[in-house]
């Protein structure tokens, strides 16, 4: 039965009048986007349907509430509701009601299901793709696809305020789109404005590790240009590897005015970690059963990190699943802010901050599910 439906579904594409690049025509009035990529994308004029997928796809159409234009959505949210997806807490009732248009993730892999697309016929397909993978799901289906991949490269930068407007202006959210940006945009001044002026020998010494970046991972796994300590001008030891890790995948992004793909997270030598000696230690939530194994098999090598010996070990919830949380990044930076500024940060409710920026971003307070899901701030003892 399912060969013979796909088989029908390929013969209506196959007959459907393609321009040239194999994209058909769209009916009236068109417009030219440019993507991520610096792509070109005819669309039509008034756009009603989209479908939104692969990484940031979902969670850009969730900012800007356009959740009701989806003509479908991905395996991924479809089938479980998942504090890892903030929109997922927000809009899975709406997801897992609509058909299935994608597998989902992060990869920026063309993982989409042509024979859906092309069966539900959005007038534009807004992808976190890389350009290839667009140019091939455009062959595949007919329809015009645009891309709005992004990657966190420090705290919230241009890359993501750009793919954002690529995906308003397809939409017709500019407005929509600026409110959330200029709302960003304050949270950064106040976040900078807290600790710009602090001389870089009274701050604290941070290291951030089990850092969720394409999976899951144990205590060495880390990361430069960390955005919640880059919010609040913190020292990451790390840092000390900056230019190595993402120095030319960062060069050669900006020489092109296209998306950063790099990579910021890599695992460090164990003995790095013991010459840094951290001073304070922040931890994914989600992999602390990773942590507590290894602490299991060398516990020696945890209990002569000073901010093991000083309790000084935080839980940092991970902002990175098919992308960057937008709405965790905010949330992380005021707490990294907290813990290692409190004088700066005394007048601050955090759980109060938390609940003005889930509402401003996703118009729901969704703090209790995220922490019912594994993702949840405080203190905590490694191996205890």
């Amino acid at each position: 039965m399912r060969k013979a439906f796909l088989s029908i579904l390929l013969s209506l594409c196959l007959s459907l009048p393609l321009a040239a690049g194999g994209v058909q025509e769209p009916d009236g009035p068109t417009r030219v986007v440019k993507d991520v990529w610096n792509r070109e994308v005819a669309i039509p004029e008034d756009v009603e349907t989209i479908a939104a997928i692969g990484s940031m796809g979902p969670r850009m159409a969730a900012y800007l509430g356009v959740i009701d234009m989806l003509v479908g959505a991905e395996d991924s949210d479809i089938r479980t509701q998942s504090a890892r997806y903030d929109y997922s807490l927000a809009y899975h009732d709406e997801l897992k009601a609509l058909p299935s248009v994608g597998k989902g993730g992060g990869s920026g892999e063309n993982n989409a299901y042509p024979e859906s697309l092309i069966m539900l016929q959005p007038d534009v397909i807004i992808a976190g793709f890389n350009a290839a993978d667009c140019e091939e799901l455009e062959r595949q289906t007919g329809i015009p696809v645009v891309s709005i991949r992004y990657r966190t490269q420090g705290f919230i930068d241009e890359g993501f305020y750009r793919s954002l407007r690529i995906f308003a202006s397809v939409v017709g959210k500019e407005e929509r789109c600026e409110e959330i940006l200029s709302y960003i945009d304050s949270c950064k001044k106040d976040l900078d404005g807290r600790t710009m002026d602090i001389p870089e020998d009274e701050k604290s010494r941070a290291y951030t590790g089990a850092v969720t970046f394409n999976g899951r991972h144990g205590f060495a796994f880390t990361y430069v240009d960390f955005p919640a300590f880059d919010a609040v001008n913190a020292i990451n030891v790390a840092d000390e590897l900056l230019a190595g890790k993402i120095g030319e995948a960062a060069d050669e992004a900006k020489a092109s005015g296209t998306a950063y793909i790099g990579s910021n997270g890599f695992e460090v030598d164990p003995e790095k970690i013991m010459e840094w000696d951290p001073d304070i230690i922040f931890l994914d939530p989600g992999n602390m059963d990773l942590v507590s194994d290894e602490y299991r098999a060398n516990p020696a090598f945890f209990r002569s990190l000073r901010a093991i010996q000083d309790g000084e070990v935080y839980t940092m919830p991970s902002t990175n699943a098919a992308g960057p949380n937008i709405t965790y990044l905010l949330m992380n930076a005021y707490y990294a802010g907290i813990i290692l500024f409190p004088d700066q940060f005394s007048d601050i409710d955090f759980r109060a901050k938390c609940a003005e920026i889930m509402e401003i971003m996703l118009g729901k307070d969704f703090y209790s599910e995220m922490e019912d899901g594994g993702l949840y701030y405080g203190k905590i003892t490694i191996g205890g």
